[in-house]
């Protein structure tokens, strides 16, 4: 009898509906010579502490470090994980082979191994690796099974990501939580991950608090309806801009200059989780987690692929199929009729096998919304993918650019404006742009009149008195950019996939993360705003180690664990590097005596 153990029940039936596995038992199903059981997600964990050792029972400083001389796993406390589990084991044990179907992705991998082991199966196994839930899709993956031995260093890279989250998260915590907690029973949780996150929105709270406004004047005047502003920019003195001001006052104002430039923008990239996560907080106000929740059903209902990725690619293969999915979204076939008949267009920004890993970018599956059951939230999501989707097949978006150059008495001004000539991709978003950029500012796309070099006429100067303004702070979705980008700020898409490799956290995790730390009540929401409570401020004030809070050094450590999971680094070198910094910071805080929590 061959075992499939799927990661969730809803993708176990699915699977078994495939396999013919049509008889239903007691945390299994079976048929044709298949037995499909499920987890329900982790059903086991790492150790605790005092799994290891009476003496880590009590938290004590004495005991630190806690360093385990090997890593153990023990079931989750909870009486149905212990249930299903022991149908697992009891099938696995009497099995002829296995078909791991977890979650096609790092963690998914991790959570079936720990399993196997512990039921300590011994029979072959091998690995299905699925995009979509779809019939078509399980049983091309089927057909194309791999033995388990190929996706070892994703699992290496899973538990060394396990074991550095323990080593740094029970270690520090226990640590700070002794060493500075100011009120009985509080502890003060710290994370690999979660820290540098939290240290990111405490920096941007005093980079706003700690600005220091500065006024300048700009000069500009109103011709024919259309202001235009002094090439000078910003003048920090008001003499020199009413000096200026004085000087055009009665002059007519002179075009010196009119230059058109046509330019082509392309339809924007498919969505990546985190891209997906970020659109719909700008859009709808989701969380990340509430996104991550939505786009996990559609997968589930099989609307759509797989959506823990972080590539905004489709490999080449994958273009073939393109046909019979635009065909297939049958509600959006206004849209999708002016491509058919026609070969859709193969763009490198799209299909490029090279910048694919695991798995693609999301998209839609083919199969027609309106057969499913979905929440209005659902709904909204799904209409984002399709739209990304259908769009990357329509022409460019064609423009003008007009900029308008004038001058009074050799005081120079310029306009621009962008007129659209040809819509192209953003016919599929009613003719908008798909998105604002990630601080929500709109393309400026002001249509200018018919401007004639030499021309001249009267104006309306003026000189207005503004200041600069601090840095805004972090919303969900500008945060999730932060934590993918190693805290720089960058809109230019290709750069950000460069930065991709440096980012904190994983496109399947961030949500998490972010949750933990209103959980923790680490951080609140002021309307979108995200600010750090007194707690938070204190909790990264009190942090001296930059290997605790660096968003750079994380990001470095992330990307090690791309490396081991890309056969270009060393898991064993990683946790020893892991135990030597748990040690340096243990030491570092212990010979620290001057520091406390400020509030």
């Amino acid at each position: 009898m061959i075992v499939c153990i799927a990661e969730k029940p809803s993708v176990a039936r699915e699977i078994a509906k495939v396999l013919g596995a049509n008889t239903s038992h007691d945390g299994y199903m079976e048929g044709n010579g298949y037995q499909v059981t499920w987890t329900f997600g982790h059903l086991c964990t790492l150790k605790e502490p005092q799994d290891y050792c009476d003496y880590w029972k009590r938290w004590s400083l004495s005991a630190l470090p806690m360093i385990p001389p090997r890593f153990g796993i023990k079931l989750i406390p909870n009486q149905g994980y212990e249930k299903q589990f022991h149908v697992i084991e009891r099938l696995m044990q009497a099995a002829d082979g296995i078909i791991n179907c977890g979650d096609a992705g790092q963690e998914g991998e991790l959570i079936q191994r720990w399993v196997m082991q512990k039921a300590k199966a011994t029979c072959p196994v091998q690995r299905l690796w699925v995009s979509s839930l779809t019939e078509e899709a399980i049983r091309e993956a089927f057909a194309n099974l791999k033995p388990q031995s190929e996706y070892q260093s994703l699992y290496e890279a899973g538990l060394c990501r396990a074991i550095g989250d323990w080593l740094l998260g029970m270690n520090a915590t226990r640590l700070y939580t002794l060493r500075f907690a100011t009120a009985k029973g509080q502890v003060l949780s710290i994370g690999r991950v979660q820290t540098p996150t939290l240290a990111m929105i405490v920096n941007r709270h005093f980079e706003i608090k700690n600005f220091k406004p500065e006024k300048y004047w700009v000069l500009s005047t109103l011709y024919r309806g259309v202001v235009f502003t002094s090439t000078k920019g910003k003048m920090k003195k008001p003499e020199e801009g009413q000096a200026a001001l004085e000087a055009i006052k009665g002059r007519d104002f002179t075009v010196t200059d009119v230059q058109q430039k046509a330019g082509t923008e392309a339809p924007p990239r498919l969505f990546d989780l985190t891209s997906l996560q970020v659109e719909c907080n700008k859009k709808y106000s989701f969380s990340a987690d509430d996104t991550l929740k939505h786009i996990q059903s559609l997968y589930e209902k099989k609307l759509t692929t797989y959506p823990r990725v972080d590539t905004t690619y489709l490999s080449d293969d994958v273009y073939a199929k393109c046909p019979q999915i635009l065909q297939g979204i049958t509600p959006y076939a206004p849209l999708i009729q002016p491509l058919m008949g026609k070969k859709l267009k193969k763009s490198k920004k799209v299909f490029d096998t090279s910048k694919v890993t695991d798995h693609h970018a999301i998209i839609p599956t083919g199969q027609n919304p309106q057969n499913a059951s979905l929440t209005t939230d659902e709904k909204r999501v799904f209409d984002l993918v399709a739209r990304r989707f259908i769009a990357v097949f329509y022409p460019d978006c064609k423009f003008s650019t007009t900029t308008v150059l004038g001058e009074v008495e050799k005081v120079e001004f310029k306009a621009s404006g962008k007129q659209i000539l040809e819509e192209g991709w953003r016919t599929v978003f009613g003719g908008q742009a798909a998105a604002t950029d990630d601080d929500g500012k709109k393309d400026d796309e002001q249509t200018l009149p018919d401007f004639k070099k030499g021309e001249s006429g009267p104006h309306e100067p003026s000189l207005a008195e503004k200041q600069t303004t601090p840095p805004k702070p972090y919303t969900e979705a500008t945060l999730l950019r932060a934590m993918e980008t190693a805290g720089k700020a960058v809109d230019n898409e290709e750069l950000r996939d460069a930065l991709k490799a440096n980012g904190i956290g994983r496109p399947s995790t961030r949500a998490a993360i972010i949750e933990t730390l209103f959980k923790r009540q680490y951080i609140s929401k002021v309307r979108k705003s995200l600010e750090p409570t007194p707690t938070g401020i204190a909790l990264i004030g009190v942090i001296h180690e930059e290997l605790l809070k660096s968003v750079e050094l994380t990001g470095q450590w992330e990307k090690k664990l791309r490396d081991i999971e890309a056969h270009k680094y060393s898991a064993a070198q990683f946790i020893d590097e892991l135990k030597q910094m748990t040690v340096q910071v243990v030491q570092e805080v212990m010979s620290d005596g001057t520091r406390r929590m400020q509030f």
